[in-house]
């Protein structure tokens, strides 16, 4: 929930999301549009989808118990390397190296002074060097928190990284159209509408173009979101 977005958005929604998905068996056998119903608000829906397809597939594979273990977690829908050594650290405190947005600009405030275009493999060497063989847990706690303090009190670090990339803004962006979509097909009957009201819907204040809807519609389709049957569009089951 974290990622790209607000500790005070997450404060709010992950109580919630707990409750109504208190465990791995919850989350796989809930309708995604459930899912998404509690996503709202939080934005980058692609989560939630990952969210629930690792739940399926922690029940379905391994007995509703999620393996201690980098290299067999990176197999999981959604988590690459990063996010698989974090669960490693978070959940179970073993060591594993890893860098996130307030991790890096740590590293690059303190050793790579006076350098522009920092590579995360230069920077990966130091948080290997520097990672503790125990409490590991505790240690990356206090590099979040230091990175944000940081993020408040001098010019970002993370823009001397070669990996920076300003977020686009969010008004008018597929993003955006992608989100009415889902928020719009969570909230009907049945969750499904024909294509044509979702279109009129969206693009009720002129400001979007009717093609752009139905490319988003396409790519949701393709990516696991929606079923189209017919003139009908879904929420994926």
């Amino acid at each position: 929930m974290l990622q790209q977005t607000q500790v005070g958005r997450v404060e709010l929604k992950y109580p919630a999301f707990i409750k109504k998905f208190p465990n791995f068996a919850a989350l796989a056998r809930a309708p995604f549009s459930d899912v998404l119903a509690e996503w709202r608000g939080m934005g980058y829906n692609r989560r939630a989808l990952g969210l629930k397809k690792i739940a399926e597939k922690v029940i379905g594979e391994w007995g509703g118990k999620l393996p201690a273990d980098p290299t067999v977690l990176v197999q999981l829908p959604s988590i690459g390397k990063a996010t698989a050594s974090s669960i490693y650290v978070f959940a179970w405190d073993k060591p594993a190296a890893f860098i996130e947005t307030n991790v890096r600009r740590v590293f690059i405030h303190h050793f790579f002074d006076g350098r522009e275009s920092v590579d995360d493999k230069e920077i990966m060497k130091i948080v290997e060097q520097a990672l503790p063989p125990k409490h590991c847990r505790e240690w990356y706690y206090a590099l979040m928190d230091y990175g944000s303090m940081l993020r408040a009190t001098v010019p970002n670090p993370n823009k001397k990284s070669r990996h920076y990339r300003a977020q686009g803004k969010f008004e008018g962006s597929n993003r955006q159209v992608r989100g009415k979509i889902l928020t719009y097909l969570t909230a009907r009957p049945h969750k499904r509408a024909t294509q044509a009201a979702i279109i009129t819907y969206i693009t009720t204040d002129a400001t979007t173009d009717p093609t752009i809807v139905e490319k988003n519609i396409e790519t949701l389709a393709r990516e696991g979101f929606l079923a189209i049957k017919g003139k009908n569009v879904y929420i994926a089951s």
